[in-house]
């Protein structure tokens, strides 16, 4: 069975290099995986359904973000099935050749080698530079004009 810095590592490389139809299956059936910077406040995800549907959807302007993992700390905690990972994706944008870097924390729960509660936290703003959704995010959180 994979340790929980073992589980990680292959979520983050498979994040950046695929097969992005297997990244689903590194979570438990059930499972709660949320994203507590996100701006939108997104739903949770909680089964591995949603999760496949997560990892396999294109994205919403076709880019191609060449990335990789960096700068990895794996913090163990005195919860054999909890670690803290600091990193950042590093990478460039293959269609127009702009680098980003976008930190993250995630705070995971690992149990018999499958993730069963993840908290993610990712840079908003540079998460959304690097797939061109900047303006996007921008005008979702402008105040809308009342309606009446």
């Amino acid at each position: 069975m994979s340790s929980p810095r073992e589980v990680f590592l292959r979520l983050v490389n498979g994040v950046c290099d695929g097969p992005f139809e297997e990244l689903a299956g590194l979570y438990a059936e059930r499972t709660h995986v949320s994203h507590p910077l996100h701006p939108l406040h997104p739903q949770p995800l909680h089964t591995r359904a949603e999760l496949h549907e997560h990892f396999t959807s294109p994205p919403p302007v076709p880019r191609t973000l060449n990335r990789r993992p960096v700068d990895v700390t794996v913090h163990e905690t005195t919860d054999s099935e909890v670690i803290v990972a600091e990193f950042a994706y590093q990478g460039r944008v293959e269609e127009t050749g702009e680098t980003f870097r976008v930190p993250c924390v995630f705070v995971m729960r690992i149990r018999d080698g499958l993730i069963v509660e993840s908290r993610d936290y990712i840079d908003p703003i540079a998460s959304s530079r690097a797939w061109g959704q900047l303006d996007n995010l921008l005008a979702a959180l402008r105040p809308q004009a009342d309606a009446s």
